[in-house]
């Protein structure tokens, strides 16, 4: 189905949204004359500082490409040939990545059921009961996502629980970004309180789906492992011939708490549609709404009568639950035409 004059706003992902026009003046204001390629240019300079100046000096920042090809370089970077991957049931590694941890990395995921989307302690301690046993695959990586595929936030607290629990049993911890800004905007802390203060090892920075064109990065605190991440992105097809267009977006995010200014629109949006929601008759919200992501569960007919005007999707169609995403551009017009209209339908 395709967006035109028909849907005045997408509901179905942050990814529809167009390019911030502060990351669009960046890219514009580093097209002029020439720059060496694969990263040895002035605007990638800025961006590893900028890095640095969010996460940390031991911070090391690695532009790529988009969030699956960060998952992967990050991942590779703790994994063995015999390894596992302990994480969520709903994980994005898991279910919207068509299997490229098993395919690319050539290990197992162990994943975990979870009625949030978010592991505990307990749930990596339930994976660890073959280490040591030739016949099964080590855990060598705990991955969660922030936020989660469910819009939920892990809190700083429970990222450090779950970062000493890994840690004391060996594991590294891996955390999938591409909604970080976000979950630090909902919590209001800034980005390193929940990852390099809260013990992630790596982490990917998302920037595509909170106002850039295609622009996320590796970030490894760890610094036993940053000197094989160009080979790893070489490698992953995810180093870009002409990264200062990735550099300057990202960096652009990271200048003046840009990534914040739109990351916390976007969650107000996602407040204000699911506060609207809880007026409606028939319509429930079936998860926390803890980010830019409500996932609400409608009548059939009500779904069928709105996306003839609105895009998004079912999350699960057995239970009726849409998810509906809201983005640095959403409008509160967006959200008050988009709930009266879903008043409209319901009342059909």
């Amino acid at each position: 189905m395709l967006i035109d004059s028909m849907y005045p706003k997408s509901f179905a992902s942050d990814n529809h949204a167009g390019v911030h026009p502060t990351i669009l003046e960046a890219m514009a204001a580093a097209n002029h004359g020439d720059a060496p390629a694969y990263g040895g240019d002035t605007w990638t300079s800025t961006f590893e500082e900028k890095i640095k100046a969010a996460f940390g000096p031991d911070a090391e920042g690695f532009a790529v490409l988009n969030g699956a090809g960060a998952n992967m370089v990050g991942l590779a970077l703790m994994l063995g040939r015999y390894d596992a991957i302990i994480c969520a049931d709903s994980a994005h590694i898991a279910t919207h990545e068509a299997g490229a941890a098993e395919r690319l990395l050539g290990v197992k995921l162990m994943t975990v059921p979870t009625e949030d989307g978010k592991l505990r302690p307990a749930d990596i301690k339930s994976r660890l009961g073959g280490i040591g046993n030739t016949h099964e695959s080590q855990p060598s990586v705990v991955s969660i996502s922030q936020t989660t595929e469910l819009g939920t936030t892990y809190s700083p607290t429970e990222i450090a629980a779950l970062a000493k629990t890994a840690h004391e049993s060996g594991l590294r911890l891996h955390m999938d970004g591409a909604r970080l800004a976000n979950a630090a905007a909902y919590l209001d802390c800034d980005l390193k309180a929940i990852t390099a203060d809260a013990g992630v090892d790596v982490f990917s920075f998302g920037g595509t789906k909170n106002g850039a064109l295609a622009a996320e990065a590796v970030v490894v605190l760890d610094q036993s492992l940053a000197h094989a991440v160009p080979f790893l992105r070489r490698q992953s097809l995810q180093l870009a011939s002409k990264m200062r267009f990735i550099s300057a977006q990202l960096s652009a995010l990271l200048t003046n708490d840009l990534w914040r200014q739109n990351a916390s629109h976007a969650n107000q949006m996602a407040t204000r549609l699911a506060d609207g929601l809880k007026n409606i008759p028939h319509v429930s919200l079936a998860h926390p709404v803890q980010s830019n992501a409500i996932f609400a569960t409608l009548p059939p007919t009500t779904v069928a009568i709105l996306q003839q005007r609105y895009l998004f999707h079912y999350w699960n169609e057995t239970t009726g639950t849409v998810r509906l995403m809201t983005a640095f551009d959403t409008t509160p017009e967006h959200v008050d035409d988009f709930l009266n209209d879903l008043a409209k339908a319901t009342a059909h």
